[in-house]
């Protein structure tokens, strides 16, 4: 799909803007190819950037001392991604951020997000709301992590997004879940 047009048809969801708006909006985006495997933020970076997917997948992960992978999210065509602690409070990345597959993005780095908040209400509304949508998704998957075993958080995992059981390897679903392969496997 064309980027300009995918951005358009998101934004235009939560917020309207005029042509000239969105024109003036969608200047400030730089489009990036990326290839499966490639790291887009590595533990350490400097995070100027969030990125939009326009096609292909990307998986935001931490890796602990004892060298076990953590899923925070993965993000779709449509969904945003970052390390936001690093970008925001402009501190080195602590999030990886690589491509499960090959992708295409539209980048947005901080400063040009921030001046398009300060001069078009509309797009600071539109980023106001997509940050409370993310704070309560991840609320709600903190939340089953505490309240429900594994079997319902895959099942919840599969039903809220289907097209991950074909698009994610299942080792990379099972460090979503917080899970070994094999216990996966059993499910």
């Amino acid at each position: 799909m064309d980027p300009k047009e995918l951005l358009k048809g998101h934004i235009t969801k939560t917020a309207v803007l005029t042509e000239e708006q969105f024109e003036y909006f969608f200047s400030h985006f730089k489009k990036q190819d990326f290839k499966k495997g490639q790291a887009i933020i590595t533990d350490g970076d400097v995070v100027n950037c969030e990125y939009f997917v326009i096609s292909g997948c990307l998986k935001s992960f931490f890796i602990n001392d004892d060298l076990k992978m953590f899923i925070l999210q993965f993000a779709m065509p449509t969904w945003w991604a970052s390390d936001y602690n690093a970008l925001y409070s402009q501190s080195k990345a602590t999030i990886n951020v690589d491509c499960i597959s090959d992708t295409e993005v539209l980048c947005l780095s901080n400063n040009d997000r921030e001046k398009l908040c300060n001069e078009i209400h509309e797009v600071e509304h539109f980023f106001r709301w997509r940050t409370n949508r993310g704070y309560v998704a991840a609320q709600k998957r903190l939340l089953s992590f505490m309240n429900n075993n594994v079997k319902h958080r895959y099942e919840e995992l599969l039903k809220l997004y289907p097209e991950l059981y074909n698009t994610v390897p299942k080792n990379l679903i099972a460090a979503y879940l917080g899970v070994s392969r094999e216990t996966l496997s059993r499910l």
